[in-house]
């Protein structure tokens, strides 16, 4: 069993480093490729996936490197200190808020785009989503300095090397604030979230499969590829993807937790003792919720062609990608920001219209 905890911890060591590794240059290129190059997205889904980018680069700096990665790989990390110790866990929670409401605030925002014109017509003022995303980070950030209290630093003796040492540790105060706000913590940052997304993407997938109804006969001959039906079909699969994708990762930390604060929530119980299958299970549940700050730029960009192309263009030094000709050819973003049929005519120059008709018997 001891063989098997130290295995496991090893896991977590090489994990831990690698996330951040290609988690940090991946979320910071996906920043600058959204906003300095040409990628067939709204100007709304330019804002969104850029600050989710910026949000989920903090949680990887303050959770997985300065946290999780130092604490298998150092003996006294400096957050282990006063007033470290609380600042650490404000940032955390602020950065965690953030990601997650950030995806909920963008789906609910293309729902609300997709359902109603006035909404659109609101909603896709880049000056709106500015102001809702410096919104949703401020107050994620409001939400969380309560949490800087609910851990404690206090000195603890360790053998280190055959000597007995005294450390300060920072760890969970075990008192009944604590314990209130780690649960109101754990439905914020999770179990709220995971409903909200769920129920809006699949509001989503039900206003996509009427979005043939959007189009004239003539828009749809513009579209390459033929049919609208297929293009909504492909735009679902791939809301889908993100749908199930951001629930699996994020529902075991949810449910691994609230076990946590309910049968194993007394002072004694040992976090670290890996022979407890909750504990692995947890740390298990761990890993598949930090990857999804690594994950999520890709899942939500990566929905455009015009993106993929884009990336290759910029990694193989070539000139930036030519301008097609329809606005809405070869773009899946561009089904979540429905431009209005009026506008379409203007701008196509191979829109058709008809005249002279004649009643045929």
């Amino acid at each position: 069993m001891e063989e098997g905890a130290s295995v496991f911890i090893t896991i977590q060591r090489v994990y831990y480093p690698l996330l951040c590794i290609v988690g940090i240059p991946g979320n910071l290129f996906t920043f600058y490729m959204i906003c300095f190059r040409k990628c067939g997205m709204s100007d709304t889904a330019v804002i969104y996936l850029s600050c989710l980018a910026i949000v989920d680069t903090f949680y990887l700096v303050w959770v997985i490197l300065l946290d999780l990665t130092l604490t298998f790989w150092q003996l006294q990390p400096f957050w282990h200190s006063f007033p470290a110790c609380g600042i650490m866990a404000f940032l955390q929670y602020g950065s965690l808020y953030s990601s997650s409401w950030i995806v909920v605030v963008f789906t609910i925002e293309r729902y609300l785009v997709l359902s109603s014109t006035s909404a659109k017509q609101h909603f896709s003022r880049a000056k709106v989503t500015r102001l809702t995303c410096v919104t949703v980070v401020l107050v994620s950030h409001l939400v969380s300095v309560p949490m800087g209290w609910i851990n404690v630093v206090t000195p603890k003796n360790f053998t280190v090397e055959g000597q007995n040492v005294t450390l300060t540790r920072c760890h969970y105060r075990d008192h009944a604030y604590s314990t209130v706000l780690v649960w109101v913590t754990t439905f914020l940052s999770g179990g709220i979230p995971i409903v909200l997304v769920i129920i809006f993407n699949s509001l989503i997938a039900h206003s996509l499969t009427r979005a043939s109804q959007l189009f004239t006969k003539e828009e749809r001959r513009v579209i390459r590829g033929g049919s609208t039906k297929s293009l909504v079909r492909r735009t679902i699969f791939l809301l889908g993807t993100v749908s199930v994708t951001f629930v699996v990762l994020s529902i075991p930390r949810f449910v691994t937790y609230c076990i946590l604060r309910t049968k194993y929530n007394r002072e004694r119980f040992d976090r670290n003792d890996y022979r407890l299958a909750i504990n692995v299970i947890s740390d298990l549940a761990n890993m598949l919720q930090n990857l999804n700050s690594t994950t999520n730029f890709l899942l939500y960009c990566m929905v455009s062609r015009r993106f993929r192309q884009e990336v290759l263009h910029t990694l193989t030094c070539k000139t930036k990608i030519r301008e097609l000709g329809s606005v809405l050819t070869q773009t899946t973003m561009k089904v979540f920001s429905v431009v209005d049929h009026e506008t379409l005519r203007s701008r196509d120059p191979v829109s058709v219209v008809l005249t002279k008709l004649k009643e045929t018997q």
